[in-house]
């Protein structure tokens, strides 16, 4: 079998599911494996797939690919945009897309596993091919390892994952060290007393008070954070409220924090803690402020004998210039779970997704954050070609490096 990788890669595009509701690609991924002859187990912790190429004596290396989308509105206006739509955890009818690349990540890696199935010759070991479930939610990694997926298949003697991103098409972004941040996802309830919107005096507003709380949670970073040093409060969402005049009993903010280190995060949430407790004494309020721990991310810390070693197959491979450090992301990821609870070391690399010319024109014009959309966007779409030949040779070259 020859799989038609960019007729692959449209069809996900065109269906994205959101986290933990992957069941269509799921059942893509399988009936793939299916034609290629190797075998896999679905329903890995809900909706993952895990495939092994066993080809006799050496290291088991480990290759991941997240499937979610996003409740993102696509934009791009694309031939093959996604129109798609799902029920979110609330309840909500919403538009969902593949803002974040990972049905191209789900391309690259079964276009992988099929060249390395053709090459038995030239390697030797064994490969576990994930397909994780929702990354969005941060959980996926973790739902799998709960339904035993370390002990369901050989142990890996080293994780290895890929992520696209906004740099030029053929270019690989890798550092050894701390790659992405650590992450905690935070839902933060205020409680006010509700009433006639005629009588506000009567009322604890919760909609002042989350305002205020918006406003003072900007200084952390701003007045409270070391210039030098890297750290991100953002509030993602606000709700409070039905109607114009009701204040409501409560308001809700959803709060994303990234940090590189396990002492940063420490303060940071120390900080956010403190302000949403005095921010909700300020207004009066009668009952404390309820604040829980969505989920929490590690940071994604790639091995330094190992990305050396990739780094020079990936420059050998691809020439000179083709690899570069592309600083610490703020982004987050929960791959390196796999890792972290095998024992074993992770490499996790960036590559281009954009026309080399368009990039280079918007780096010419210094409008590439204007001009050059980014994941989580809605226009954000990878160019076709040569993003999947490059996404399938990355993951064949760094399986290769580390095999026998």
């Amino acid at each position: 079998m020859s799989i038609d990788l960019e007729a692959l890669y449209l069809d996900l595009h065109r269906h994205p599911e959101l986290s933990f509701q992957e069941t269509r690609t799921a059942g893509v991924v399988t009936r793939v494996l299916d034609k290629l002859g190797i075998e896999f187990e679905e329903g890995i912790g809900k909706t993952g797939v895990a495939a092994v190429l066993h080809n006799g004596e050496g290291p088991t290396v480990w290759l991941r690919a997240d499937m979610d989308g996003l409740p993102v509105e696509e934009r791009t206006g694309l031939e093959y945009a996604s129109t798609a739509r799902g029920i979110d955890p609330a309840g909500q009818d919403v538009p969902v897309m593949h803002a974040c690349g990972h049905d191209m990540h789900v391309t690259a890696l079964l276009g992988a596993l099929e060249r390395l199935r053709a090459t038995r010759n030239e390697w030797s070991g064994t490969v576990v091919a994930v397909f994780q479930p929702a990354e969005e939610y941060g959980a996926g990694s973790q739902a799998m390892i709960a339904d035993g997926v370390l002990d369901r298949f050989p142990r890996p003697d080293i994780v290895l994952g890929q992520h696209v991103t906004p740099l030029p098409a053929g270019v690989v972004g890798v550092r050894s060290g701390t790659q992405m941040a650590a992450s905690d996802g935070l839902t933060v309830t205020l409680l006010g007393r509700g009433g006639h919107g005629s009588r506000p005096h009567a009322t604890i507003d919760p909609v002042v008070m989350a305002a205020a709380t918006v406003m003072r949670l900007q200084t952390i970073v701003s007045r409270e954070v070391d210039p030098r040093d890297v750290a991100v409060v953002t509030v993602g969402s606000i709700h409070a409220g039905l109607k114009n005049n009701i204040i409501p009993a409560e308001a809700r903010l959803e709060l994303s924090l990234r940090y590189p280190d396990d002492q940063a995060r420490a303060r940071v949430m120390a900080k956010v803690e403190r302000i949403v407790r005095a921010e909700a004494d300020a207004s009066g309020a009668e009952a404390p402020p309820v604040i829980s721990i969505q989920h929490t991310l590690p940071p994604t810390i790639n091995d330094a004998d190992a990305t050396a070693r990739l780094t020079a197959a990936f420059e050998r491979t691809f020439g000179e210039g083709t690899v570069v450090d592309p600083g610490m992301f703020t982004g987050s990821e929960d791959v390196s779970w796999f890792a972290r609870d095998s024992g074993a070391p992770l490499v996790f690399w960036f590559f281009g997704g954009v026309d080399p010319d368009a990039y280079a024109a918007a780096v010419a014009a210094d409008t590439v954050e204007k001009d050059i959309p980014t994941n989580h966007s809605p226009f954000y779409a990878p160019v076709l070609h040569p993003t999947i030949e490059r996404g399938v040779a990355n993951l064949v070259v760094a399986a290769r490096e580390f095999l026998g």
